[in-house]
């Protein structure tokens, strides 16, 4: 507890605010529980950016911590390219505070004589990655916290390639962030280097949206949609990309349309949760929509509810509708014959082994990194000679081309509806087609457990989790012998039936993933950007036909929920 007193009085001096001094000296004397939290560590700038709580304090998000990572970044930057008159796209969501942080940001760069180009209010985050690309920036930064939950907010970091910064940048301008005092930052703003963007970047990104997103299909008419973007950005591009490619029936969620980072109608603003989309559901329901979209907070997460076979609003998980959106782009590829062997899709090692066999059923290359777009925006980068089809995640993120390099709701919005006006106009629907890929392919399921373990002691808690893993690997899952352990933070995959190890040729980083023989995966990693430990299921079997769907559900379901148990989840 001294160390923590040591560092709040720290924040006592002159280098800081008056307002801020007034909070922290207010903790001290009331004692105030949330004193050690805010002080115990500081807020870590990853391998991404930060996400954390608002307020004063090392650990939390701040004028001061926010100041730090700009100032760190501009340093970065210019050791990067001397001499050159530097360029810094920055974008924002609907959060408390967000634009406020755009504008201090904007200060910094601004006052280490980068030029800064600010949208005029809130854009989803895929519209900065294309920013950065269009305007020939340097560097780009979102002041959003995606999904979490209100008293959130963050701080993204992406390259000139219009991706979030990897190797060898990410380590370099973390170590120019750990180096600085908070007495170092540069907050004294030369406004003649800071300009406005906003309709005719807009105007430019719809056109790569329509152009990358939509195909030479019937039935747009015919398509009912409801959309909701859950009090986030994604109002301002959305609705209009979907006017723009001729879906005349899209009906929005009115009580969720208008940005709210209070996000009062929802517990959580993610389109992952059932909950969140419910009213969305529920409006469909009552006009007969045929598919449910769902955006989060800044519009990189998609969410989509299609009608199963009997006729009710199922919420696909991530895994599903990124296989039906994979096939049916690389479908699109071949029928135009553009398919040639120097194609590939992007994925990640948490993500379903089906879009590998659906890759392989047209011939075309998966490459599999590690959880995050950073790493598929890597892929492309460093493969220039190979066309980027496609890719995504499991939480719910899909990219659809490489004019932008992070996940794009926006794009995937416009993916999912060309593919459900299409499966319509045939006698099919979205579902279907997923089952149609199950019956070609292998029927998998998959499920995902988050626990939530915050604060210090549940920092520790998460750390301990994933050595007792480690020092005691699970031999069999389910009565399959698992073949594979694939330890990501020692870059070891081991065969525990013959005890051969081989090296895996990717960045460290902390995930487990037993394989077994009969073709289930379990992975175990703890969140990047929450206080969560995730454990990801995924079990697979033959599906001889779509009449069998139901009943071979039930069969994997049941194998998910014996694994569950036997880890005592």
């Amino acid at each position: 507890m001294e160390k923590i007193l040591d560092n709040a009085n720290n924040w006592l001096s002159e280098t800081f605010d008056a307002e801020t001094r007034n909070e922290i000296q207010e903790l001290i004397d009331t004692e105030a529980v949330d004193l050690a939290d805010r002080f115990y560590k500081d807020l870590e700038f990853g391998t991404g950016g930060m996400r954390g709580i608002m307020g004063a304090g090392t650990n939390r998000i701040n004028k001061y911590t926010l100041g730090k990572a700009t100032q760190g970044l501009s340093n970065y930057l210019q050791q990067s390219y001397p001499n050159k008159q530097l360029k810094v796209a920055i974008a924002y969501d609907c959060r408390h505070n967000s634009k406020e942080f755009s504008k201090l940001v904007a200060d910094v760069l601004s006052a280490n004589n980068i030029q800064v180009y600010v949208f005029e209010d809130l854009r989803p985050t895929p519209e900065l990655s294309f920013a950065v690309n269009h305007l020939g920036c340097d560097a780009g930064i979102v002041l959003t916290a995606s999904h979490n939950p209100p008293e959130y907010n963050g701080y993204k970091v992406y390259w000139a390639d219009g991706g979030q910064i990897v190797p060898p940048q990410d380590k370099g301008i973390i170590d120019e962030v750990n180096a600085l005092n908070f007495s170092e930052i540069n907050f004294n703003a030369n406004k003649s280097l800071i300009a406005t963007i906003g309709t005719e970047l807009d105007e430019a990104f719809w056109k790569a949206s329509l152009l990358n997103g939509t195909f030479n299909i019937k039935g747009r008419d015919n398509l009912k949609i409801v959309f909701t973007n859950l009090h986030g950005t994604a109002t301002k591009l959305i609705p209009e990309v979907l006017k723009r490619a001729g879906y005349s029936n899209v009906f929005t969620v009115k009580e969720q349309d208008a940005p709210n980072g209070d996000f009062p109608t929802v517990k959580s603003p993610n389109p992952e949760e059932p909950e969140a989309l419910k009213m969305a559901i529920d409006l469909a329901n009552n006009i007969h929509a045929d598919i449910v979209i769902g955006t989060d907070p800044d519009s990189d997460r998609v969410g989509i509810a299609v009608r199963d076979l009997e006729g009710n609003m199922k919420l696909l998980n991530g895994n599903q509708s990124m296989c039906v959106m994979t096939d049916f782009l690389i479908n699109q590829w071949q029928q135009n014959g553009k398919l040639n062997g120097k194609q590939f899709v992007g994925s990640t090692i948490v993500t379903t082994n089906l879009i590998n066999e659906i890759a392989a059923s047209y011939n075309v290359e998966t490459k599999v990194g590690l959880t995050g777009f950073k790493w598929i925006a890597k892929m492309i980068k460093e493969h220039p000679h190979q066309e980027f089809i496609g890719g995504g995640e499991e939480s719910f993120g899909y990219m659809v081309g490489d004019f932008v390099r992070d996940k794009d709701a926006v794009t995937a919005t416009l993916l999912a509806c060309e593919i459900a006006a299409n499966a319509k106009e045939n006698g099919s629907s979205f579902y279907e087609e997923l089952l149609q890929i199950y019956t070609r392919q292998h029927f998998y399921k998959e499920h995902l457990i988050a626990i939530v373990k915050k604060g210090m002691d549940g920092a520790e808690q998460i750390k301990q989790i994933m050595i007792d893993l480690r020092n005691n690997p699970l031999n069999n899952i389910d009565g399959s012998a698992v073949e594979f352990l694939c330890d990501y933070q020692s870059s070891i995959q081991k065969n525990l039936i013959t005890g051969e190890e081989t090296i895996m040729e990717v960045p460290k980083s902390n995930v487990l993933i037993y394989h077994t023989q009969d073709g289930s995966k379990l992975a175990a990693r703890p969140s990047g950007t929450e206080p969560k430990i995730k454990f990801y299921f995924s079990v697979k079997t033959t599906l001889n036909s779509i009449e069998d769907a139901n009943a071979t559900e039930k069969v994997l379901e049941a194998k998910i929920q014996r694994i569950i148990k036997e880890l005592n989840l």
